[in-house]
C-alpha cells in the first residue's frame, strides 16, 4: 500500500491533469483523509494511478442490479493530498456546489485535458441543411453552474472564445458547449503533443474528425 502523505502535491503536468479528472470523476470522503475515483473506464482508472503514483488495487462496482453498468474505482487515503485538493477548492460532496479550483494558468490546459477526459464529450456530424456543412462540437458538462461559469470564464480569458452553455430538460446538468473554430481553438491547446496523458479514444475520436476537414493534432 502507498504510504499516507506521499502523493506529490508539487504541480507538474500530471498533477494538474489528475486533479481534471478528479473534478470530473472523483469524491472526498467525510473522513479528511480518502480520495475516491470512478470512472466507466479501465483505461482512465489506470492512467489515474500512474499519474498519482499510487500503489493501490482497482475496485469494482455495479449501478443497481444492472451487470452492464460497471464501474472502476481507485480509493486511497493520504491526508495532506486531501488537505492540497480543499485549498483548490475541490470539497466533499462538490458536484453542485464547486466553483473556481486553483490551478496555475501555466498547467490550464493539462487541467482542463482531465476534466474533458472524465466529463466531457466531443461529438461531429454533417448537418444536412447546409450542403457540405461539417459540425462538430467540444463539450464540457457539470452539475454546477458556478463551475461551469468559471470554466468559461477562464476560457474567455485565456483563448478569447465564448462557447454558449446550455442545461438538461428536466436535468440538473449544464454544459459548455464550444463549437467549430471556436472548439478547434481548445483542442490544439489541450494536445500540445502526442505524449501528453490522455484518454486514447477520445483523441482518436477527435484526430477522426478533424480528418474530414483537413485539420491535424501534433
Amino acid at each position: 500500500m502507498k504510504p499516507l502523505g506521499k502523493t506529490s502535491t508539487g504541480w507538474s503536468e500530471d498533477l494538474a491533469y489528475a486533479i481534471g479528472l478528479i473534478v470530473s470523476d472523483g469524491n472526498l470522503s467525510n473522513d479528511g483523509r480518502h480520495i475516491i475515483f470512478t470512472s466507466k473506464d479501465y483505461d482512465l482508472a489506470v492512467t489515474f494511478k500512474e499519474v498519482l503514483g499510487l500503489d493501490v488495487t482497482i475496485g469494482k462496482k455495479s449501478s443497481g442490479t444492472s451487470e452492464e453498468k460497471k464501474y472502476y474505482v481507485v480509493q486511497f487515503g493520504d491526508k495532506i493530498f486531501y488537505n492540497f485538493l480543499i485549498s483548490l477548492g475541490i470539497t466533499p460532496k462538490k458536484s453542485k456546489t464547486i466553483g473556481k479550483v486553483a490551478i496555475p494558468k501555466k498547467y490550464f490546459y493539462h487541467y482542463l485535458r482531465g476534466n474533458f477526459d472524465g466529463d466531457g464529450s466531443f461529438y461531429s456530424y454533417w448537418d444536412k441543411r447546409w450542403k457540405s456543412s461539417f459540425m462538430y462540437y467540444f463539450v464540457i458538462a457539470s452539475a454546477s453552474q458556478a463551475y461551469i461559469s468559471w470554466l468559461r470564464d477562464e476560457l474567455r480569458v485565456l483563448v478569447g472564445i465564448n462557447g454558449h452553455v446550455t442545461k438538461e430538460l428536466n436535468g440538473s446538468t449544464y454544459q459548455l458547449r464550444y463549437a467549430k473554430a471556436e472548439s478547434l481553438k481548445i483542442i490544439h491547446k489541450i494536445y500540445p503533443s502526442k505524449q501528453v496523458r490522455c484518454l486514447a479514444r477520445k483523441r482518436l475520436k477527435i484526430e477522426l474528425a478533424l480528418s474530414i476537414i483537413g485539420e491535424r493534432l501534433v
